[in-house]
């Protein structure tokens, strides 16, 4: 009996590992198709770079150039080169990307299966075991068979329990590798949407250019007068977008090319995207509209008032967590905290938010040594303008934003918002408006400042 079950253990086992090898000789010659078309891809793709480099430098040319219409023409002919260069190199990678999603779905059923199979033949070798480790001495007597036989047994129970160790290996091997391929496709299916999301803005700004390319064209090449209107219609549209007021939640508004500056400023520091940035700030001063302000008068419960209705609130900020921060930081900035305007609780929680970047107190001070240190600041003021717009990157590029590309600026959005319960509805929404504000303020605002 015990040989008879050493063969069926050794049979379980061998037809197990041999089922895990199965799909790696059936997978070569489709991974052989795969890589020829990802490298047919890979030179296209390293062509496409070639004329987007060339048609950078005709550009880079062209603006030094004494503005007239021939010029002006010539750089938008090179600008809308480069960006359809652009938006075929990003649809190029979408399209490598997409393979490599396609193969990793395929690889993660591949390892699915394998798990189970490991699992059942893991099940069929538990069975085993207990059947072999519930023979009692009372059973062998009653039995009636020899006492060797007893010990062979003994001996396939060991087997067993080694056989079993060695399954449970493979099955957690199998499981590790899951996981890391299940990784790998998240971050491919995210740079995957940031090429298609990247190519959709080079196609609205080649529209954009063409119709410039468009107005200039119908301007005969000897009405200087009229291209002289032209330039000046630009030139007061800049103005006119750098003197409209960017409002700031709980803090004064200020010039919108101010606040460009600053982003511009910023973005060295931490990589962040202005006009991603400003459209945290701009999210951020809609959402003020809404909840209002408070003043926190009860410095040891953390109630107040509405500041503008009287309205009486409970919890404005948690006395165990903000309060002492807040004193501290009014102490050393020299303001009432009784009167200082925060944001009031919403939605169940506490409020307690302060100045543009709305920082709870005790962030603020986990943050205010860094904040210090990139704008030179001694005690920075989350109601100053450029400290607040230091806070919200610094703590932007914490999130992933500095990465750039949409996945991570919209996940870093929703984090800011919802912490670890970015992923649910609200945080989500919050991200999708904040990413709509970003492109407008890009294309409408930021571009047309920078074609000049």
């Amino acid at each position: 009996m015990a040989k008879n079950l050493k063969i069926i253990i050794f049979l379980s086992l061998f037809v197990s590992v041999l089922m895990l090898g199965h799909f790696t000789w059936a997978q070569t010659a489709t991974d052989d198709a795969v890589a020829k078309r990802q490298a047919a891809l890979q030179a296209e793709l390293d062509k496409t770079q070639k004329d987007i480099d060339y048609w950078a430098n005709i550009l880079a040319g062209k603006q030094k150039e004494t503005a007239s219409i021939s010029r002006d023409i010539s750089i938008l002919n090179a600008k809308i080169a480069e960006a359809n260069a652009l938006i075929k190199k990003k649809n190029i990678i979408a399209q490598q990307l997409g393979k490599d999603i396609t193969a990793k779905v395929a690889t993660i059923e591949t390892l699915d299966q394998k798990m189970e199979r490991q699992k059942s033949a893991l099940a069929e070798l538990i069975r085993k075991t207990n059947e072999v480790e519930s023979y009692s001495v009372g059973e062998l007597v009653l039995s009636g068979k020899p006492l060797s036989d007893f010990f062979v047994d003994l001996e396939a129970s060991g087997f067993i329990t080694e056989s079993l160790n060695s399954a449970l290996a493979l099955v957690r091997e199998t499981r590790i590798e899951t996981e890391a391929e299940k990784e790998d496709l998240s971050k491919k299916q995210a740079a995957e949407i940031d090429a298609r999301k990247a190519a959709e803005a080079e196609q609205r700004l080649v529209k954009k250019n063409e119709e410039q390319k468009k107005q200039l064209l119908a301007v005969n090449k000897n009405q200087e007068k009229a291209y002289q209107s032209i330039l000046s219609e630009r030139q007061k549209a800049a103005a006119k977008i750098r003197s409209a007021l960017f409002a700031l939640r709980d803090s004064a508004s200020i010039p919108f090319g101010t606040a460009y500056n600053y982003a511009l400023e910023v973005q060295k520091v931490t990589g962040v995207r202005p006009a991603f940035l400003l459209a945290i700030l701009t999210q951020e001063t809609n959402l003020g509209e809404n909840v209002g302000q408070c003043l926190v008068t009860n410095l040891v419960t953390g109630d107040g008032v509405g500041k503008n209705t009287g309205t009486v609130f409970k919890g404005i900020m948690k006395p165990t967590r903000d309060l002492a921060p807040f004193i501290n930081l009014a102490s050393r900035l020299g303001f009432d905290p009784a009167s200082q305007p925060v944001s009031c609780p919403q939605g169940g929680g506490y409020g307690g938010a302060m100045g543009p970047s709305q920082f709870i107190p005790s962030t603020w001070v986990g943050y205010e040594k860094r904040i210090a240190a990139a704008t030179g600041v001694a005690i920075p003021n989350p109601w100053i303008a450029h400290d607040a717009f230091f806070a919200s990157a610094l703590y932007l590029a914490d999130l992933g934003a500095g990465a750039g590309g949409y996945s991570a600026e919209s996940a870093a959005a929703a984090k800011y918002y919802a912490g670890s319960n970015w992923k649910k509805t609200a945080g989500q929404n919050y991200a999708s408006s904040v990413m709509g504000h970003a492109q407008n303020i890009q294309e409408n605002m930021i571009d047309p400042l920078q074609n000049l």
